[in-house]
């Protein structure tokens, strides 16, 4: 009767390591979860540069009342003209929108800001494009997306 326990070189063949059917499969299974999982990822830094972008320009928007405030118009901050500063949040994004009036000047008694992508986030955010605000508090959105979409 022939002996039913593998010999030496049986187990040390399967313990050898992985076949090549094995790493193909991993390698399926990790290429079908990249694909689920790249796509979701790459959408969520997109709207995490959306809404840093509109925080931005309600921090323009912000800046634009404390000069009506202090003036009495939009256009001139202690008889300058007035232009948006270079703030900490817009530093921050500037390789991915661009905040600038939607005039070249704000008007005495009227302003709008626009945060307009840039490069990657213009390819990628075209649902919402560009975000605009203006002296009323009123949000506009440029693209597919509506304006609740947008300014979440």
């Amino acid at each position: 009767m022939p002996s039913v326990r593998p010999t030496f070189l049986q187990r040390a063949r399967r313990a050898a390591g992985f076949t090549l059917i094995e790493l193909m499969i991993v390698v399926a299974i990790v290429a079908v979860l990249l694909g689920i999982a790249l796509p979701s990822y790459n959408e969520q830094v997109v709207r995490t540069r959306r809404a840093a972008a509109s925080g931005c320009v309600l921090e323009y928007a912000q800046f634009m009342e404390r000069v009506y405030a202090a003036n009495l118009r939009y256009d001139t901050n202690a008889g300058v003209a007035t232009s948006l500063p270079a703030t900490a949040c817009s530093n921050d994004m500037t390789a991915h929108y661009s905040f600038a009036f939607a005039t070249a000047q704000p008007q005495q008694r009227t302003f709008k800001v626009n945060a307009v992508p840039l490069g990657i986030q213009a390819t990628r955010d075209t649902k919402c494009a560009t975000l605009s605000i203006d002296q009323a508090n009123v949000k506009g959105k440029t693209g597919t997306g509506t304006v609740a979409d947008c300014w979440k």
